[in-house]
């Protein structure tokens, strides 16, 4: 890249601490002009950046006010094509529910230069964090990871015949999906983990099965959470 011309990079921050950040990413945050990131983004990744970096926050918290989409792709042509150096910084990995595909089109309908940088997602992360694993040979030969953001939109009749299940976004519609995978044919004793806060500090993991994990975290705030569901939350020791 030249002094002259502009790039943007769409760079996966991994989950939780900066830990989980590609060594990739990190040498690209170290030469960063512009700097716009997610509001799940650690706090610490910021001070990666030289001293004289724009930072500009744009939310995309669940259930909070964020900055609208429209707006986050102008920004990002607006430094590009002042030939500025810019990272789009993304909780996990940018092409997991990151919205990547809408900010690429917009690069591309401007003549912007960009660069995906892929990050480890807390799909596969937070699972493997809490101990369990997404496959074995006996009790899980397939996983889908899907997002619970819109519940009616998702075929739960296919989903409930699947081994293992890992939902994102799913904390707010949780009584919702355990009612629709029951509906269609999840024993109700299936074993579900729910991972808040994955890779930090903070992670917190509650077990119990489609029955009883409602009630089990009805006074907690559960965003940002991973849901597993399926028997291989047991090989934790559940």
């Amino acid at each position: 890249m030249t002094e002259s011309t502009g790039k943007v990079y769409l760079v996966g921050a991994g989950p939780g601490d900066m830990d989980y950040l590609t060594v990739k990413a990190y040498k690209l945050l170290a030469e960063a002009a512009v700097l716009i990131y997610d509001a799940l983004v650690d706090v610490q990744l910021l001070e990666l950046a030289p001293d004289n970096c724009l930072k500009v926050c744009v939310g995309k918290r669940g259930g909070l006010p964020s900055t609208p989409q429209e707006e986050i792709n102008e920004l990002l042509i607006k430094y590009c094509q002042e030939g500025k150096f810019v990272i789009r910084l993304k909780s996990g990995d940018p092409f997991i529910f990151g919205r990547c595909t809408l900010e690429i089109q917009a690069l591309r309908a401007a003549g912007c230069d960009f660069e995906v940088i892929p990050g480890l997602s807390s799909a596969l992360a937070a699972p493997i964090l809490a101990g369990i694993p997404l496959t074995d040979a006996v009790m899980s030969k397939c996983f889908a990871v899907l997002s619970a953001h819109q519940p009616d939109n998702l075929d739960w009749e296919a989903l409930a015949r699947l081994d293992t299940l890992v939902i994102l976004m799913g904390g707010q519609h949780l009584s919702e999906i355990i009612h629709q995978l029951i509906k269609y044919g999840k024993n109700k004793f299936t074993a579900v983990a729910i991972i808040r806060l994955a890779g930090t500090p903070e992670q917190q993991v509650w077990t119990g099965t489609l029955s009883t994990i409602v009630e089990q975290v009805s006074n907690v705030r559960l965003s940002p959470a991973v849901i597993t569901i399926g028997e291989v939350v047991r090989l934790r020791g559940f």
